[in-house]
């Protein structure tokens, strides 16, 4: 750790989640589903995987599933909109290019005021499936600035960008939305968060192509690596991203941990990325730590990108599985390609 990292660490302050909450689309799609649509099995997608079954949307946009997670935390953390200082949110599938999520949804709640004759600040943030991570670390940084209350959304309509012509990724993704409501507390905290643009072709969506009234569309050669793909769909190196995740996930939780002045041992419960059952299982390995250790949903949800992380929380908080004081760890990885930790007492 270089003096400048160590200076910056020791003047944040920790995190307290007050409330959480989730949207869950009412359509289940199951793993004989997909049986209808690519060359698959129920079995084959269990054993790869760990996936069982997985939300889709049914129509409902990003802001609806974030608002409708907003509204349920707010609600659990007993925090008026109006008492929001800031709102951060997360997504890859966002349903507009402008304007964000997190100020949609802060004009359909009302969200902040109380402070100013205007509404809260808004951020959206594209960290991929390491955003709520991310905006974890970044919620953080806000806090031990001066802001006090601190709205997060993940809100994932993945299902859109699947390519559901190839077999091996368009089973993995469901669609969802998680929120917490955090304010700052004196604590434990550490985090690590880092990239490897150079695998950023491993796993991408286009966006709209470059074209304009006075310029032809770039040459093929200009996209350096990236294959030439439909707009909006996902491609997927499900191989090179595995071996990203299995290797990463164990660093991230290393050196979040390092940086909490604390080891794995320590942790009473690790979060991670609901990505694919194997990953997690050969990251827990790698750290010496029992599966136990891990929360895992993957076969109810599958992987919905940077909100599953947050579900995962409201599940465990509602449960009574999540008390307070728990030293745990958030993990997360994806496109980017992007990871982090973040460790913190519940």
């Amino acid at each position: 750790m270089n003096g400048l990292q160590g200076i910056r660490l020791r003047v944040l302050k920790s995190i307290k989640i007050l409330g959480t909450g989730i949207y869950l689309p009412e359509t289940v799609a199951v793993n004989d589903d997909y049986t209808k649509i690519v060359d698959t099995s129920d079995e084959w997608i269990r054993g790869r995987t760990g996936i069982s079954e997985r939300r889709v949307s049914n129509g409902e946009p990003v802001w609806y599933m974030s608002q409708k997670a907003a509204e349920t935390a707010m609600a659990r953390a007993n925090v008026d909109a109006k008492d929001i200082d800031l709102v951060i949110s997360t997504s890859v599938s966002p349903d507009y290019i402008y304007p964000s999520v997190s100020c949609v949804v802060q004009g359909k709640l009302g969200i902040g005021g109380n402070k100013t004759s205007k509404g809260a600040a808004a951020i959206d943030i594209n960290c991929a499936c390491a955003g709520f991570v991310y905006a974890l670390d970044m919620a953080a940084r806000y806090i031990s600035t001066g802001y006090e209350t601190i709205l997060m959304l993940s809100g994932e309509n993945v299902t859109k960008s699947v390519d559901y012509s190839d077999r091996s990724s368009c089973i993995l993704f469901g669609d969802g939305a998680g929120a917490c409501v955090i304010q700052g507390k004196e604590g434990l905290f550490g985090s690590f968060l880092a990239s490897e643009g150079e695998g950023a072709k491993h796993i991408y969506a286009r966006s709209h192509p470059v074209k304009n009234a006075f310029s032809p569309a770039p040459e093929a050669s200009l996209y350096d690596g990236f294959e030439i793909t439909e707009f909006g769909k996902m491609f997927l190196n499900g191989k090179e991203v595995y071996k990203f995740a299995t290797r990463v996930m164990v660093e991230a939780v290393q050196k979040a941990c390092e940086n909490a002045n604390i080891t794995p041992d320590n942790l009473d419960l690790i979060i991670p990325h609901q990505a694919n059952l194997r990953i997690m299982e050969t990251a827990a390995q790698k750290l010496g730590q029992t599966m136990e250790k891990f929360y895992v949903n993957i076969e109810r949800y599958g992987n919905t990108s940077s909100a599953s992380i947050p579900i995962c929380l409201h599940e465990l908080a509602e449960s009574g599985k999540l008390k307070r004081g728990s030293r745990i760890c958030c993990v997360g990885f994806g496109a980017g390609l992007s990871y982090g930790a973040v460790v913190f007492d519940y």
